[in-house]
């Protein structure tokens, strides 16, 4: 194990991605499993997100800030709201996130292990 999956909090064992592209969902939940966590969900828009985090809340959510004909920003909102700790991951610019979210971690795509290790550590 390496010094970043090492160091990842332990009680982030239940992770939210949201991504619409299926080959970079497939690459997260790799770099995640990769991480030691052990439940990683997908959604892939915000209806699903939602009903997903209803049913039961992650203790940390990755969230695509352009989804297809959508924005990930109600799903940020309800995880505000709720407490849990989240970060964008997008190709868009801080200008692209409101200002309600200008606070929240945004990595880049494709996203670096160490640097969604590093997200997970300072979330924690």
């Amino acid at each position: 194990m390496t010094s970043s999956q090492s160091s990842v909090p332990e009680h982030y064992q239940d992770v939210l991605v949201v991504e619409d592209d299926p080959i970079i969902a497939l690459g997260l939940e790799d770099t995640i499993t990769d991480l030691g966590i052990a439940v990683i969900r997908v959604a892939a828009n915000v209806a699903s997100a939602l009903a997903m985090i209803e049913e039961r809340a992650p203790q940390f959510a990755l969230l695509d800030v352009g989804l297809v004909r959508e924005k990930s920003f109600a799903i940020a909102e309800r995880l505000t709201t709720l407490g849990i700790p989240f970060a964008f991951s997008t190709g868009y610019g801080a200008d692209r996130v409101p200002a309600a979210f200008a606070d929240r971690p945004r990595l880049p795509k494709p996203c670096p292990t160490e640097a969604l290790a590093a997200v997970l550590r300072r979330q924690a």
